[in-house]
């Protein structure tokens, strides 16, 4: 059993850590405090060097993205990503409803590395708790001076804007979001020009989700060398840092799980209370609905970026969706694609038509008017579908399509061949 203190989520459960004196009790916001007596440039460095991975999915550096933001004397703008609409995840939700001060310390150290004067929180509209919890904990910080005009004395301002959403899967998309906040249409824009030119209202912008913005401050007040030391895969030190594994499906114990990142599969699982006595592991989704399946052959793989993409899935935001031998994946496949087919914006042709084809196909299939035609259909819209949109949503709609034809076909035949022995001759 892996070992672990927690760091982002040390304290929940324990203590109160919405009470901004609490928060403080247990040493935050010194970590920006020691940032603000730092050259902005210094901190950037540091998350640099601490090589902190994009926790929403996919997994790109966060200090090289804030590297991008031209100097050109245009306002520039953070805002950070929590619509958290992947099935399957609720590490962000956590952090928000338990610890909203470590997600402020974090917006107010990186808002300064990078100059920016105005953060946003881009929240998920079922989320109204958490707004409330967000705003009130903002306004807690103004009075401690941590927020507002003249930080601290240090002549840093920051204004931090708390924007409930409409709830659409679509807005997690990081330029679908940006429409969102502007008060247009929730679209994903077409890249190049990326965010970090021509973000919010035409200005540079960082985008960056909860869990990444909540390490910032550990980072700061540990240093870079601290960071790296956390892994469990000392082999691949591009991933590092504490992770929250949200585990769901057929386990015993449920729920969100802070370990290192690089931890085994089979550790997690096992972490969150196993399989249920007498059942037997089919499939997992490492990183929420989006994701490709691995098998149990994969027990033994780091969940970390690099070691899940070589097994042939993606880590994405470690929502961890486990399947044993009762689960019949082609009901899961059905499930998905409706989903996928409700939530596409329909922007562009191969999605909107795409997500609604596979939706139709897996009805068919499961209502036991399936062929030998569809499989070869389900396996047409991988080329048809991936890499031809202008966002991934069309990608991730069919991997789970993709990875069941490919590691359980004989799913799919159990439908299609029982339909074919009652009918007459």
């Amino acid at each position: 059993m892996i070992q672990f203190e927690p760091v982002l989520t040390k304290g929940i459960g324990k203590v109160d850590l919405t009470n901004i004196d609490v928060y403080e009790a247990q040493g935050g916001y010194q970590a920006l405090r020691k940032a603000l007596a730092m050259e902005p440039q210094a901190i950037v460095e540091e998350v640099k060097k601490a090589n902190l991975r994009g926790r929403g999915g996919a997994g790109f550096p966060a200090g090289v993205k804030w590297s991008f933001l031209p100097n050109d004397g245009r306002p520039r703008y953070l805002t950070v990503n929590a619509d958290e609409s992947e099935p399957g995840t609720c590490n962000n939700r956590t952090l928000i409803y338990a610890n909203p001060h470590q997600l402020i310390e974090g917006i107010l150290i990186t808002a300064y590395a990078n100059r920016i004067t105005q953060s946003f929180i881009y929240i998920r509209g079922e989320f109204k708790r958490g707004a409330e919890i967000l705003m009130k904990a903002i306004e807690d910080a103004r009075r401690k001076g941590y927020v507002g005009q003249n930080i601290l004395g240090t002549g840093f301002s920051q204004e931090i804007t708390v924007h409930r959403g409409a709830s659409a899967y679509i807005c997690g998309e990081e330029s679908a979001l940006l429409n969102s906040l502007e008060g247009r249409r929730g679209e994903p824009r077409v890249k190049p020009p990326f965010p970090a030119v021509v973000g919010l209202y035409g200005c540079p912008t960082i985008i960056n989700n909860v869990e990444t913005i909540s390490n910032v401050p550990h980072i700061i007040k540990n240093g870079w060398e601290w960071y790296t030391k956390i892994t469990a895969n000392p082999d691949n030190p591009k991933s590092c840092g504490p992770k929250i594994f949200t585990v769901s499906g057929c386990v015993q114990r449920p729920g969100n799980y802070e370990l290192p990142m690089g931890v085994k599969l089979r550790d997690v699982i096992e972490i969150a209370g196993g399989l249920r006595p007498g059942r037997k592991l089919k499939a997992v989704q490492p990183g929420g609905s989006s994701t490709p399946m691995l098998t149990p052959d994969h027990l033994d793989v780091p969940m970390d970026f690099e070691s899940v993409a070589a097994a042939g899935s993606l880590l994405g935001t470690a929502a961890v969706i486990v399947y044993d031998d009762t689960v019949d994946l082609v009901d899961v496949a059905l499930y998905w694609a409706r989903f996928y087919s409700h939530e596409s914006c329909g922007q562009c042709t191969p999605c909107r038509e795409g997500t609604h084809w596979l939706e139709r196909v897996f009805t068919r299939i499961k209502e036991g008017g399936g062929t030998e035609g569809d499989l070869k259909m389900i396996a047409d819209m991988q080329t048809q579908m991936a890499g031809t949109t202008i966002c991934v949503l069309s990608d991730a709609a069919v991997a789970f399509p993709a990875s069941l034809l490919k590691l359980f076909p004989e799913e799919l035949d159990r439908y299609i061949n029982r339909v074919k022995e009652v009918r007459p001759a």
